[in-house]
């Protein structure tokens, strides 16, 4: 079901400039494609997209609305996204508000197309915003949610498709070993981090989970949960200082948000930009180190690990 939830003169040019946010608008998106042998399937963010992708095979045909690197927090439908959907005999997507534009057009729909907020069947940390408690949508940080949400997929996808059961939940136990794999190797390598070096600083409010499961504090970040947020000049002036004291050597950028505002804090903070960037709302372009969840995972780990003085052993999934 549907949640409620639906400085110094350097940093204030940095603010002036603001956070350029990507939307990666994908206006030329065809509709899904019409095999009366296989359902079509909607999936909104590129992470629910690639779950189900896994999971369905090709016993079905699937459209993702959002291109690789798009912010669905600020992305703004096109109208292939309303004929997808239109077309569509199932919807998946985040929910916990994630998306909330996309949210709108697939319940405003009037089709009647069934769908599933994957991230709400997941119980969500609460987040401050704006004075209110709302819930943190980036549940996928746990890897132990992501093998809730393939679940799910496999479930909705059998009783819309009982004659593919057999190769949904063949697919699904693939994924889910994989999955546990995963959510075991990622606590080896942030424990080869030093101990003081445990803890995070990114643009936003992303990491939460992930940091719960594995080991790590978020120190803070420069907005949100939500990238339309942007940060004042004295949010930027204490979590610089939060560095400073909390000693950290790096701090990290992520693939969805022009890097500016994070750069100057990190400048102004005396620490480095980590290499690579995190991949927080979305997976990575095909041919990228983090063009699956799985693999997106791996390299936020490998990333997070050596840029804080650890070291990252390779994943065999």
């Amino acid at each position: 079901m549907l949640q409620p939830f639906a400085c110094t003169s350097r940093l204030a040019l940095a603010l002036l400039t603001t956070l350029t946010l990507t939307a990666c608008q994908s206006a030329t998106t065809p509709p899904i494609a019409d095999d009366p042998n296989k359902p079509n399937i909607v999936a909104t963010s590129t992470i629910v997209a690639d779950l189900v992708a896994q999971v369905g095979g090709d016993a079905i045909d699937l459209q993702g609305l959002l291109e690789p690197g798009a912010d669905p927090h600020i992305y703004e439908p096109v109208p292939a996204d309303s004929i997808a959907i239109e077309q569509a005999d199932f919807v998946f997507y985040s929910g916990h508000n994630l998306e909330p534009a996309l949210v709108d057009l697939i319940v405003g729909a009037g089709s009647g197309v069934p769908y599933l907020a994957l991230g709400e069947q997941i119980a969500p940390l609460a987040m401050e915003k704006d004075g209110q408690r709302v819930a943190d949508p980036h549940v996928w940080g746990d890897a132990e949610n992501a093998i809730v949400m393939v679940e799910k997929i496999r479930d909705a996808l059998s009783a819309l498709e009982p004659e593919g059961a057999a190769t949904f939940a063949a697919n699904a136990e693939t994924i889910v070993a994989d999955l546990r794999r995963l959510d075991a190797w990622i606590p080896v390598q942030i424990m080869t981090i030093p101990e003081g070096q445990r803890a995070i600083v990114t643009t936003h409010d992303a990491f939460q989970y992930y940091a719960s499961a594995y080991g790590l504090e978020v120190i803070g970040t420069l907005i949100g949960i939500s990238t339309e947020e942007q940060p004042s000049a004295q949010t930027v002036r204490s979590l610089v200082e939060a560095i400073k004291t909390a000693g950290l050597p790096a701090i990290f950028a992520e693939t969805t948000i022009a890097p500016k505002l994070i750069e100057t804090v990190a400048d102004e903070a005396g620490v480095k930009l980590a290499d690579p960037k995190l991949y927080s709302d979305s997976i990575g372009a095909p041919g990228s180190a983090g063009d699956s969840y799985i693999e997106m995972m791996v390299s936020n780990t490998c990333s997070i690990a050596i840029n804080l003085g650890g070291s990252c052993a390779p994943f065999e999934p």
